[in-house]
């Protein structure tokens, strides 16, 4: 089981099942995303520096900083 972006493997694939609840206004950019509970999305690459990431959802790629990809929980499925 993977708790974050940062532990999936690039071409993985996982589940949100969550947010941190630390920050709401981060959360509430990403719902606006389209990243809400039960999306699925992959993993497509990771800056050499670690940031930003760059992930596959309802069939758009999407580049997240790191702030905002360590918001959510992820399931990973492979």
């Amino acid at each position: 089981m993977v708790d974050t972006l940062k532990e999936l493997p690039v071409g993985s694939s996982a589940e949100i099942i969550g947010y941190q609840d630390d920050n709401p206004a981060y959360r509430r950019r990403l719902l606006a995303m389209g990243l809400t509970k039960g999306t699925v999305l992959k993993l497509l690459k990771i800056a050499p520096l670690g940031d930003p990431v760059e992930v596959e959802v309802r069939g758009f790629n999407l580049s997240l900083r790191k702030v905002e990809a360590d918001i959510l929980k992820i399931r990973g499925l492979d």
